[in-house]
């Protein structure tokens, strides 16, 4: 899985929005404060609006909103309005795949990712994430040794002299 500009912009934009949930912020406050693009701030906003997480009011006092509380909304539903499914093979989903053997079980595997995508991103609200109290759950997998070191693949090459 990977996490574009525009949907890391998208849940940092939502993020700065739920500081204050009720009361509107422009575009320009939302773009300073989070160091997001404004431009790229405006094609995000309308697609938010377009999928309901916010609403726009023009003029004096207007500026976007959230539309219903951010300890309702799941980071996993963000992913999916700006993305579409958390996780596809080739743009379908797992259970819509099938494999010859031997790799009959990779169905299994895929679907298994899925899941512990899931156990993450839709067990996290917004409220949380502003509120720097994520669930415990998703901490612990912070908690491991391995959990901070990024895992490349690396090429090694034996040389016969």
């Amino acid at each position: 899985m990977r996490i574009s500009a525009k949907t890391e912009y998208a849940v940092k934009a939502l993020a700065q929005l739920a500081i204050d949930w009720e009361n509107p912020q422009s575009s320009e406050q939302i773009a300073q404060q989070q160091d997001i693009p404004h431009k790229f701030l405006e094609a995000i906003l309308a697609e938010l609006r377009r999928t309901q997480f916010i609403s726009s009011q023009r003029g004096h006092g207007g500026g976007h909103r959230l539309r219903r509380d951010p300890s309702t909304i799941v980071i996993a539903d963000v992913l999916r309005a700006v993305n579409g499914p958390l996780f596809t093979i080739r743009g379908e989903c797992p259970e819509d795949v099938e494999y010859a053997e031997p790799v009959g079980a990779l169905q299994n595997l895929w679907i298994a990712t899925r899941v512990a995508l899931r156990s993450v991103l839709e067990k996290t609200t917004l409220a949380d994430l502003v509120g720097g109290s994520l669930p415990e759950h998703v901490m612990e997998l912070t908690r491991g040794s391995d959990a901070w070191v990024s895992h490349t693949y690396q090429l090694t090459t034996t040389q016969n002299n």
